[in-house]
C-alpha cells in the first residue's frame, strides 16, 4: 500500500526523475559545454551506473512512498542501449500514472516506435530554436534542427499524445525566434514550452540579464498571437498554461527564475550512480547505490528514502539571491536532468 510522505514544508513526493546516464550526444551550452565536456573528459563507468533492474526496484519504493508520475531523463537517455528494457519494466509497476521522457530528439526517429510500444507514454522533447546557425551553436556540435523535427514527426506517428517542446530561451542568443517557435507548432497539438534561463550547476555561465522572464515572452506571444491563462492541471505544475484564443492548442511558460514555485515542488531525482537528489539546484545527492548493493531490504531502502524526503527543506529558486553569494557547487544539469 501507498504511504504519502511529506517533507520539512509539507510538500509530498509525486513526481520522479530518472537520470539513466550523464552522456549526452549534444553539447549545449547551458549544460554541458563543449570547452568543457571535450572529447577527453572521462564521463562514468558503466560499473558505476545503477542497472535497469536496480533501477525499477528503487523506483517501485518511491511508488510505495506516493510517486505517481516517472519522468526518464539524462544526460540524453536516448544515448543509453535498451532503453526500452526500463520502460517495460517502469510500465509494469502499479501505481505510475504517467511514464514519460525527455530526450533531445536527435535519435528519436529511430526509437519512438519501439519506446511506444515497451509502454512510454509521452515524451518530451528540448529544441530551443528553429533557425539552423543558431541551434547549431546552441548544441555545442552544429547539428540542424531537422533531424530533432523528424524524431517529432515520428513520436507523432508513433501515437504519442500531447508531444511537449520544451525551448530555454536566453537573451541575445534565441529570444528572437521564440515567435517562429510558435508559429511552427501551433494547431499541431504539440505543446510549446518556453523555459526560463536557470543557473543549474555552475559551467554555463548564467548571468540575471541573459534571463528573458516569462511576462515579456507571454507579451510578445499575445501581441501576434492572442491568448489567455489557463488552469493548472495538477498542483505543482511547473509550467502556466495559455490557450490561443482561436482554439489553435496552448503554449506553456517555465519561470523558475522570475516567478519561482518551490512552494509545490514534489519533484525528487536520481542520479545515474544512484544518488538520490532533492532539488534541481541541490549541491550534492544521497547515495542509495552503496546500501543496495550492499543487500539492503525494501523495506530498509524504504525508509532511508522516506527519511531523506522527510528532512527535505530545497526552495532554493525562492532564496536564489541570498544563496548565491554563498554557494559553492552545484550539481550539473546532465547529471539529473531537467
Amino acid at each position: 500500500m501507498t504511504t504519502q510522505i511529506t517533507d520539512m514544508l509539507g510538500r509530498p513526493v509525486r513526481d520522479l526523475r530518472i537520470s539513466v546516464t550523464d552522456r549526452c550526444n549534444f553539447r549545449c551550452t547551458y549544460c554541458m559545454p563543449a570547452e568543457v565536456y571535450g572529447e577527453r573528459y572521462h564521463f562514468l563507468p558503466r560499473e558505476a551506473i545503477l542497472s535497469y533492474e536496480e533501477t525499477a526496484r528503487l523506483t517501485r519504493l518511491f511508488v510505495d512512498l506516493g510517486v505517481s508520475k516517472v519522468r526518464i531523463t539524462g544526460g540524453e537517455p536516448l544515448v543509453r542501449q535498451g532503453l526500452e528494457q526500463l520502460v517495460a519494466m517502469l510500465d509494469s509497476i502499479d501505481g505510475i500514472d504517467d511514464l514519460t521522457l525527455t530526450t533531445n530528439g536527435y535519435l528519436l526517429a529511430e526509437h519512438a516506435e519501439t519506446l511506444r510500444s515497451a509502454g512510454l507514454r509521452r515524451v518530451t522533447v528540448s529544441l530551443d530554436t528553429l533557425d539552423p546557425e543558431i541551434f547549431g551553436v546552441m548544441n555545442g556540435k552544429g547539428y540542424s534542427p531537422e533531424a530533432v523535427l523528424d524524431g517529432i514527426a515520428a513520436a507523432e506517428r508513433a501515437g504519442f499524445d500531447p508531444i511537449k517542446i520544451n525551448a530555454v530561451v536566453e537573451r541575445g542568443v534565441n529570444d528572437h525566434t521564440v515567435l517562429d517557435m510558435v508559429r511552427r507548432f501551433k494547431g499541431t497539438g504539440h505543446i510549446v514550452r518556453f523555459i526560463e534561463f536557470m543557473d543549474v550547476g555552475t559551467l554555463n555561465a548564467w548571468q540575471r540579464d541573459k534571463v528573458v522572464p516569462s511576462a515579456e515572452l507571454v507579451e510578445q506571444v499575445n501581441a501576434v498571437f492572442p491568448i489567455e491563462p489557463l488552469a493548472p492541471n495538477y498542483r505543482g505544475e511547473v509550467a502556466e498554461r495559455w490557450r490561443f484564443l482561436d482554439g489553435d492548442g496552448e503554449v506553456g511558460f517555465i519561470s523558475s527564475v522570475t516567478q519561482p514555485f518551490c512552494g509545490d515542488c514534489n519533484r525528487v531525482r536520481i542520479t545515474p550512480q544512484g544518488e538520490v537528489v532533492t532539488c534541481l539546484f541541490a549541491t550534492g545527492g544521497t547515495d542509495l547505490k552503496t546500501p543496495l548493493r550492499s543487500g539492503e531490504s525494501d523495506d530498509e531502502l524504504r525508509d532511508r528514502i522516506a527519511n531523506i524526503w522527510r528532512a527535505r527543506t530545497d526552495r532554493y529558486s525562492e532564496l536564489r539571491a541570498s544563496l548565491q553569494a554563498t554557494e559553492t557547487r552545484k550539481i550539473e544539469m546532465f547529471q539529473i536532468g531537467g
